[in-house]
Formats: C-alpha cells, structure tokens, sequence
C-alpha cells in the first residue's frame, strides 16, 4: 500500500484495502488476548496473597480472556472459501398454511435479532406475506464478516411444535420451513447471463414498504430459464435497483449452484454422498408445548430455553455444528 503509484488503480486498492482489513481482524484480536495473558501473568508474579481485591481483578481478567479465547477458537473454524462473507437468507413456508406462515415470520424474527446481537445489517431483499398471517416467503441479505460462515449452520428444515394461537380448540400443530443459505460472492459478477436465458416479470410490490413501493409496478422477478432459478427483489423504489439487485442475487444463487455441481463430482469420484435436504428430514426441532425444547438432530445439542433461541441466541447450535463438521 505504501508503493508508488498504489493509490492510481482505485479498483486494486480497493481489494487490498479489504484484504488488509480482513487480515486485521483475524491477527488484532489474538494480539489483544496474548496482551491481556502477559498483563495477567505479571500481575500474578507480584500479587500478594493478602491482597483480596487484586485476587478478584485477576480472576476476572481470566474470566474474561477465557470468554475471549472461546470466541477466538470458534472462529478458527470457520475456514472455509466463503466463511468470511456476508450471507443471502431464504426462508420458504411449507405445507400447513397460516400456521406455517407463522412460523416463517418466527423464524425471521429469530435470524434479525442473531444478526442484531453480532453486528451484522440486515436488509430484506423480498418478502411475500401470508394470506391470514405472517410470511410464505423472505428473502434478505445479511452484511457483516463471517455472516455466511455461520449462518451455513442454519440451512435445512426446521420444524415448530406447538398448540396453534390460530386453532379455536387449542389441538397441537407441526409445521416446517425451509431455510436457505448461500453466500454474497464477488465473482458471481463473472457470470454472464444471457438476455435470451432470462425471463423478466414487474409487479406491484405487496410487503410493507411505504406508499411509493406499493403504488408502482416497481418488483422485479426474474428467472433463469435453463436452470429454473429464480430471484426477485421489491424493496428499492425503482424497478432498475429492484432489477440491479435482483440480478445479483440470481447470480450468487447460479454461482451456488454450480458451486455444488462440483462438489457432487467429486463425491462420486471418491465414493461419497451428500445428504440431501429433503422436506420433512428437518435438521432442528423447536418443540413449545407440552414441554419447552430446541434438539438440532444432527449434533444432538439441545436446550429448554425456547425464548432465549427465538430471540437470537443461536451461538451455541452453530459452534455445536461447526465442531462437529470439523470433527468429522
């Protein structure tokens, strides 16, 4: 950065100003802890078994750092192309109608208040609501470093217990969602799409969003006709920034997409199998009645706290899962 003439190219600085800032916050904060482990190593050395305030300093200090080196250490995990980068979210009601709408807001509410509680921006892309209640679909894009890496965790169905606020005789109802993520990928932008291989519909948009969104013909969904994909945005003002973005989101969706085609080869080739997410082999059970339990079925890490992961508190099921991936 320092070299003559860096400054000229302000695509290149751009990139390494970002990998400059990306490799900071990976090596600042293990600096940060080691400085706080030699602080405590020397106070330790002079410390006076008599002095009880300075006892109870130190042993916070090391409270503290322990809770800092946890946090460090999870991130270690997050090795993978992607994990960095921020996420695209996709929740899909299943079948169960209203109840199943439901449920998708829930779910919603749940990941906004994870995204909140780390630091991410979260902005919601498309949202189509539920005839009676809540909402069949949403789209968003959560920003933020390590957005994807986590929320990866999350991809699969998930599956709600509870009696039903909308069943007149309070019977107990299932209902499932599918959550889907993939990650936001600059060299999506190298993927050039055909106009010919594009269907490109504009409608009213029907989320919230003011009077000029819901007043214009300003959504956009396009599909990509030889793989079916399909992405849609109404949440800009004008139909270009819907388009714009509609764009990008089909782009990471083709990237993802091919992305997997890749991985699937070379399972075949060394004799694997990817599980497949199918509806109905839910990856999480969030039971509310008759008693309070959330059991991830595929690292058997679970909790009676129902409110506390409802409200964002994800962090232990996402390390439960990242440990096991790692593990095995």
């Amino acid at each position: 950065m320092s070299g003559a003439g860096f400054w000229d190219d302000g695509e290149n600085s751009t990139k390494v100003v970002k990998q400059l800032k990306s490799l900071k916050s990976a090596v600042e904060p293990w600096e940060a802890a080691f400085k706080k482990y030699q602080e405590s190593q020397e106070l330790a050395v002079i410390l006076n078994p008599e002095d009880k305030d300075i006892i109870s300093d130190l042993s916070s200090n090391v409270d503290t750092l322990l809770e800092e080196l946890d946090r460090l250490e999870l991130k270690t995990l997050l090795g993978g192309e992607f994990d960095r980068n921020s996420a695209i979210l996709s929740i899909n009601a299943g079948a169960g109608g209203t109840e199943s709408c439901d449920w998708v807001s829930m779910l919603f509410r749940m990941y906004s208040r994870f995204a909140e509680s780390h630091g991410y921006e979260i902005k919601t892309i498309d949202i189509l609501p539920g005839e009676e209640a809540g909402i069949k679909n949403v789209t968003a894009l959560i920003e933020g470093e390590y957005a994807y890496g986590y929320l990866r965790a999350e991809r699969g169905v998930h599956r709600l217990v509870r009696i039903s606020p909308f069943d007149s005789n309070k019977r107990r109802h299932t209902s499932f969602a599918s959550v889907d993520v993939i990650p936001e990928v600059e060299d999506a932008e190298d993927i050039k799409l055909e106009e010919k291989d594009l269907r490109i519909d504009v409608y009213r948009s029907k989320g919230a969003g003011g009077q000029s969104v819901n007043t214009t013909d300003s959504a956009v969904r396009i599909t990509h006709i030889p793989s079916g994909l399909v992405a849609q945005c109404q949440n800009e003002r004008s139909q270009h920034q819907n388009k714009q973005t509609a764009l990008k989101i089909l782009r990471a969706r083709i990237y993802d997409l091919e992305r997997e085609k890749k991985e699937q080869e070379l399972l075949k080739q060394y004799g694997g199998q990817k599980k497949k997410i199918e509806w109905g082999s839910q990856i999480r059970s969030y039971v509310m009645q008759p008693y309070t339990m959330v059991k991830d079925h595929r690292t058997d890490h679970q909790t009676g706290d129902v409110s506390k992961v409802m409200d964002g508190g994800l962090d232990d099921f996402i390390e439960a899962f990242l440990k096991k991936e790692q593990a095995g």
